[in-house]
């Protein structure tokens, strides 16, 4: 009975190690993906703006 009873919780153990490593990690790869991507969208605007602000500067400053 107790070699049934090991047996059985050795054979749960090594399904769950096997469950566990198919997850995939992509999940949080996709996630940094998305915010690395916003970030450099967010950076491009800024810029875009202060060239904006500095060609307005300018065309005062000729008035």
């Amino acid at each position: 009975m107790k070699k049934l009873i090991s047996m059985m919780a050795l054979v749960a153990f090594l399904f769950a190690g096997t469950v566990n490593a198919q997850q995939k990690p992509e999940a949080k790869k996709d996630a940094v993906k998305t915010e690395k991507k916003e970030a450099k969208t967010e950076k491009k605007e800024a810029k875009k703006e202060m060239k904006a602000e500095k060609k307005e500067a300018k065309k005062e400053v000729k008035k």
